[in-house]
């Protein structure tokens, strides 16, 4: 039977890994109840850096051997240039092991250099990575569909240079732009939808939907302040917040938070949690925190949204709790779909928030009445090559989608974007949605 000590590096990640993720399922399940909260905060995230940096050590390997080792039998090992490459290449996996633990030191009012070079260098990595893996995989196929023996030419050693060359190439220029379009702006996306139910003296309500901000490592108090000049630039009669505004405690990041206090929606300012105020289980601080700003949390419960032109008229607007906290065991906290609607009958239109689009699905398998749901959550895949599995992994992933006759869902591409301030194939949107009455 091999040893611990006989596994080859790779192997000893993934074990590594698998028993960090097995405390993390143990500290879930049994010590939830016993930790005190600031104890679980850092608990949990230490965990969760500690299990995404040992995976990610096994892809880091596969970098060096693939740009690196690669080399070191070639004429340009021994110069100072294939030096340079090295200390570099070994910075560059440097801060993007570290990016996961800005989030324990490195949070302020604006984000640290620090922070958003290590951010900006892990996106960097999962881009090299998937375009190493995916090279490699196509000069496997090359080899095997052309029947190639295992003598080495060579045609083979060049093309086993190129492989790297072009990986490291193509993942500078998609950097350069996924930085370029994650500094823009949001775009203002403005969408119609018809809300059965809704009354005839509401028609063209106004929402401006935001969602995913992030406030923490890379996002600070100047891009929130900007979303609030372009949302009050709107004129929204309700602005909602479906989660993830924030991935610190609300007492440090406070000062970053005070743009929203300039929100002035005559209808209200509303906000449900997503699955990141869990993560820092600071959830009742950053409750009261928005509600000193005039903005009303939904904690599985709903609002009457009343017509300005006639009180008789008015639609049900309610919110849940984004399904992490179940996960989580966060007390107090989990999706209750009956007690948001608690007094939301099918006679009057129905408006829900809830940060996933699985919590949107489950909602409506109970609730098929639901005129209108809103979410975020996906960020529209925020990076290539990670669109796709945030494609597959979501029921809805980004834009308006038609459920059945009477019922829409809107999957928001998310405000800002999370830790990695990039965006490649996809682009952070503040959402107009204006209500039409049929």
């Amino acid at each position: 039977m091999i040893s611990f000590k006989q596994l080859p590096i790779e192997a000893k990640a993934v074990v590594a890994a698998g028993v960090v993720f097995f405390s993390m399922m143990l500290s879930r399940s049994y010590l939830v109840e016993k930790l005190d909260f600031r104890i679980r905060r850092w608990l949990l995230r230490l965990q969760m850096a500690l299990f995404f940096n040992t995976l990610m050590l096994v892809g880091s390997l596969h970098v060096w051997r693939s740009t690196v080792t690669t080399f070191t039998r070639s004429s340009a090992a021994s110069s100072f240039c294939f030096m340079l490459w090295k200390i570099a290449l070994f910075m560059f996996l440097a801060l993007a092991h570290s990016s996961f633990f800005t989030l324990l030191f490195l949070v302020a009012e604006e984000p640290y250099f620090f922070s958003l070079a290590a951010y900006t260098c892990l996106g960097a990595y999962i881009i090299l990575i998937f375009f190493l893996f995916t090279l490699g995989s196509v000069e496997q196929a090359y080899k095997f569909l052309a029947g190639r023996g295992a003598k080495a030419g060579t045609g083979n050693k060049n093309r086993a240079a190129l492989k790297p060359v072009l990986a490291v190439v193509l993942t500078v220029v998609l950097t350069v732009v996924g930085l370029l379009n994650a500094s823009q702006p949001p775009t203002v996306n403005s969408v119609e939808i018809p809300v059965h139910k809704l009354p005839s003296t509401m028609n063209n309500l106004k929402v401006v939907l935001l969602s995913d901000i992030h406030l923490g490592p890379t996002v600070g108090k100047t891009k929130l302040a900007m979303i609030v000049r372009m949302v009050k630039a709107l004129k929204p009669d309700i602005t909602v917040i479906v989660g993830d505004l924030s991935d610190a405690e609300a007492k440090i990041i406070r000062p970053a938070v005070e743009p929203l206090g300039e929100l002035d929606s005559p209808l209200g300012t509303y906000f449900v949690t997503g699955n990141h105020e869990y993560y820092t289980s600071d959830v009742s601080n950053w409750f009261e925190l928005l509600k000193s700003f005039n903005i009303q949390p939904l904690h599985n419960e709903n609002v009457k949204i009343v017509s300005p032109k006639s009180t008789s008229d008015w639609f049900c607007l309610a919110g849940v709790d984004d399904i992490e906290a179940d996960a989580l065991r966060y007390s107090g906290h989990g999706m209750d779909l009956k007690k948001a609607l608690r007094g939301c009958s099918s006679e009057h239109a129905i408006v829900l928030l809830a940060h996933q689009p699985i919590a949107a699905k489950w909602a409506l398998q109970e609730r098929p009445d639901i005129n209108l749901i809103l979410s975020g959550h996906t960020h529209g895949g925020q990076i290539f090559p990670l669109n796709a599995g945030a494609y597959l992994l979501n029921p809805f992933f980004v834009g308006l989608y038609q459920v059945g006759h009477n019922t829409f869902v809107y999957v928001s591409s998310g405000t800002m974007y999370y830790g990695i301030p990039m965006r490649l194939g996809s682009r952070a949107e503040i959402t107009e949605i204006i209500l039409r009455s049929p």
